[in-house]
C-alpha cells in the first residue's frame, strides 16, 4: 500500500463529549442521509404533475429519512466489531461501548417502523414497500457482503439508488415505466466513483478490519483508478436519459453532459496519480455533481 494514508479529523462519529442524543444522531448518520432525502425529494418532484403537494413531500422525505436512519443504526449494530478496528469508526457509540447492541437495535427498529408507518399512511403503500426493500437490501445483503467480497460496493449501490423511486412512488403509487428507473440508474452509477474514492482514502482502515474492498486487494490502485473512470464515463450517457424520456429539456441535457465530463476528468486525474489528495478531489467532485444535477433536472423539468 502507498504510504500516503488519510488523515483523521474530528467528525460526528467521534464526539468530544458524547451524549445520548449525540449518539442517536451518530447512529442515524444524519449528515450522510441528507443525500438520501434530497434524491427522494428529486424523484418526488419529477413525478409530480405540477408543483405543490408540500404536505405529501414533507411526509415522504421525513419517512424516508427515518427509514434510512434506522438502516444506518442497524448497520452499526451488525458492524460494531469491525467498527472497533477502524480509526474513523471506532468512536461510534456501539463500537465504543457507550451504547449496547440491543439499545442500538431498538433505536434502529423504532426509526424504521415510524418511517415506514409515515409512508404507508401518509404517502402510498408502494412508497413504503420500496423503502422497506431499500432497508432490507442494505442491512441483510449489502452489510454482510462487505466482509466477504470486493463486489460489496456494487451491491451497496442498489439500496443507495432506490430513494428516488420512493419519492416517485409517493406521487404515482407505482414505479413502473422507464422514467423512475432512469433516475435509479443515475443514482446507481453515480455511487461507484464516489465510493471508490472513499475506499481509497480509507483503504488502510478497511484492511485493518479485514474487509476485502477493491482498494485493499488492488494495493497499487491501477485497477481501482480504471474502475472509477469507467463508472464515471458510463454515467455521462445515462444522465441524459431524462431528456430521452421527456422528463427534462435541453438545458438539463447540456448541463448534465458538462457536469459528467468534469467528473470524468477528475476521475482520470485520480487514476493517473492514486493519492489521498486526488481521491479526496474525486469524492468532493461527486458530492458537488449530484446536487447540481438534481437542481438542473428539477428546474428544467418538462
Amino acid at each position: 500500500m502507498k504510504p500516503d494514508a488519510a488523515t483523521y479529523t474530528k467528525t460526528a462519529d467521534r464526539p468530544d463529549t458524547p451524549t445520548w442524543m449525540g449518539d442517536v444522531v451518530t447512529l442515524a448518520k444524519v449528515r450522510l442521509n441528507t443525500l438520501v432525502v434530497a434524491s427522494t425529494a428529486g424523484g418526488f418532484y419529477m413525478a409530480s404533475p405540477e408543483p405543490g403537494f408540500l404536505g405529501l413531500l414533507i411526509l415522504t422525505t421525513a419517512g424516508t429519512a427515518l427509514v434510512a436512519s434506522g438502516a444506518s443504526a442497524v448497520n452499526q449494530v451488525y458492524e460494531c466489531q469491525t467498527d472497533k478496528l477502524m480509526e474513523r469508526t471506532r468512536r461510534r457509540p456501539i463500537a465504543d461501548g457507550r451504547m449496547s447492541r440491543l439499545a442500538g437495535l431498538l433505536v434502529g427498529l423504532a426509526f424504521t417502523a415510524v418511517g415506514l408507518g409515515l409512508l404507508w399512511v401518509g404517502a402510498t403503500h408502494t412508497a413504503a414497500l420500496v423503502a422497506l426493500a431499500t432497508m432490507l437490501t442494505y442491512v441483510l445483503i449489502y452489510t454482510p457482503s462487505k466482509r466477504f467480497t470486493s463486489l460489496s460496493t456494487i451491491i451497496g449501490a442498489v439500496p443507495g439508488a432506490l430513494p428516488p423511486l420512493i419519492g416517485w412512488a409517493a406521487v404515482r403509487d407505482s414505479v413502473s415505466g422507464p422514467e423512475p428507473w432512469s433516475l435509479f440508474l443515475i443514482m446507481f452509477f453515480w455511487q461507484l466513483p464516489h465510493f471508490l474514492a472513499i475506499a481509497w482514502m480509507y483503504r488502510e482502515d478497511y484492511a485493518r478490519a479485514g474487509m476485502p474492498m477493491l482498494t485493499v486487494i488492488d494495493t497499487h490502485g491501477a485497477f481501482t483508478g480504471r474502475q472509477a473512470v469507467l463508472w464515471a464515463a458510463a454515467l455521462v450517457p445515462l444522465s441524459l436519459l431524462p431528456l430521452l424520456f421527456g422528463m427534462a429539456g435541453l438545458t438539463y441535457a447540456v448541463s448534465a453532459f458538462v457536469l459528467g465530463l468534469a467528473q470524468v476528468a477528475i476521475a482520470v486525474r485520480f487514476a493517473r496519480h492514486r493519492s489521498i489528495a486526488k481521491a479526496r478531489g474525486l469524492f468532493f467532485a461527486s458530492i458537488v455533481y449530484l446536487p447540481l444535477l438534481w437542481v438542473v433536472m428539477v428546474l428544467d423539468r418538462s
